[in-house]
């Protein structure tokens, strides 16, 4: 079950991420998820929306450079290790965790962490085998 992510090149200057959080503010498109990384130059701005569709047309009507990638979204009990199974079954399948990062949830005890590595199918496999649940598109659109 793959998340589509939205990875945005953003300008490093003050306000660039505002003008882009305000362009999501007009056309209604809700944020579930949020990393950024930057550089001297440039963000990148990592994001799961509730509207992937309306979201790509919006970027390419607005010129923004973005990427869609597949990723993982993974339900973990919100306490202390519960990274670690995660992290356990990847290296015992010889799989490589490119980056990650979390998201909160309403539902008490949980948490969500986004998952990026190259084989997406294999490791959707082993999290089932390990009895990792995984979120689809479609349950994040409706949070």
């Amino acid at each position: 079950m793959e998340v589509k992510q939205i990875s945005v090149f953003l300008e490093n200057k003050p306000g660039m991420l505002t003008e882009f959080a305000k362009i999501l503010q007009k056309n209604d498109i809700s944020m579930k998820a949020l990393c950024l990384a930057e550089t001297p130059e440039y963000g990148v701005l990592r994001i799961i929306v509730d509207d992937n569709y309306k979201i790509a047309t919006v970027l390419k009507d607005e010129g923004y450079v973005y990427r869609v990638t597949p990723v993982l979204a993974a339900v973990i009990p919100d306490k202390p290790g519960s990274l670690v199974k995660i992290l356990d079954v990847l290296a015992a399948n010889d799989i490589n965790l490119e980056y990650t990062y979390a998201f909160i949830t309403r539902e008490k005890d949980e948490a969500y962490i986004i998952i990026r590595v190259q084989d997406t199918e294999k490791a959707n496999k082993v999290f089932r085998e390990a009895g990792i649940k995984l979120l689809s598109q479609d349950e994040i659109d409706k949070m």
